[in-house]
């Protein structure tokens, strides 16, 4: 789902900390640190699949008092390569998490908060690494179930934003509508460009329309960067395509919540 909004809130100074981390033969993860080195440490997890991380992100957490750690996941924002689907899943992104915890000599996070896709890879990483985590925020929260799923890519979400909708799907040739989330996929995955990008900023710009409820102006210039336009809409198809390498409502499932069940949490909406 969408990358979270920006809001009012702690301003900070630039960022005193940007590097990559190369976490295989492939991938080089991009991350920032801002607010107090020596401060509780937080890692903010964007959403998309497919999101980056900027520094309005940060507005959620004091600078007096937090480390702030900001993470693009792999293929997207400034990680390398951009838009890789290659060694590209949950549970890849659950191990950079862990992977940049212990770079960053962190023994513990203080908070891992996550918003939309965000929830869905905090609590798998939680569940992963319970004794890494010392608590959760989650707000807006997405679990890749296919309910939601198929909410988002044109279930009864369709009658609330029928305009969009019809944008979305007629975007596609007649004969390719019938099954249109296979149809959207080929063409993201499409190494030519004038089949990808096309088709990525239809995606995208349906996806935007439908993650607020008042029109996302902000969110909409993102359809001129190229660099996200093709790695959030492939990425969130991809994702989507393989039910996020979970079985479905494996992250609520009673003996995954209870790995979890110690930890505090928050739940806050979108």
């Amino acid at each position: 789902m969408a990358q979270a909004p920006q809001v009012s809130g702690y301003q900070h100074d630039d960022a005193w900390d940007k590097d990559w981390l190369k976490v295989d033969d492939i991938h080089e993860i991009f991350y920032q640190q801002y607010g107090k080195k020596d401060g509780k440490p937080v890692i903010f997890l964007h959403g998309g699949p497919g999101g980056r991380c900027t520094k309005p992100n940060t507005a959620y957490f004091n600078p007096e008092h937090y480390r702030v750690v900001l993470l693009d996941q792999r293929g997207c924002g400034e990680s390398r390569p951009n838009a890789e689907t290659k060694n590209n899943t949950t549970w890849h992104l659950v191990s950079d998490i862990e992977a940049l915890r212990k770079h960053l000599q962190i023994k513990k996070w203080h908070v891992v908060f996550g918003g939309s896709w965000g929830s869905t890879l905090s609590l798998a990483y939680a569940q992963t690494h319970p004794e890494s985590v010392g608590s959760l925020i989650l707000r807006g929260i997405f679990t890749m179930r296919k309910i939601e799923t198929d909410w988002t890519c044109g279930g009864a979400v369709k009658f609330l934003f029928p305009d969009a909708y019809e944008e979305y799907i007629e975007f596609l040739p007649e004969e390719e509508r019938e099954n249109h989330q296979d149809s959207y996929h080929k063409r993201l995955m499409s190494d030519d460009t004038s089949i990808s990008h096309p088709a990525a900023t239809a995606w995208n710009k349906w996806e935007l329309s439908l993650s607020t409820l008042y029109p996302n102006v902000d969110g909409m210039k993102n359809l001129e960067d190229p660099q996200w336009l093709v790695a959030h809409a492939r990425m969130e198809s991809y994702y989507f395509q393989n039910d996020a390498w979970l079985k479905e409502g494996q992250l609520l499932e009673k003996e995954n919540i209870d790995k979890i069940r110690h930890i505090p949490g928050e739940l806050k909406r979108a």
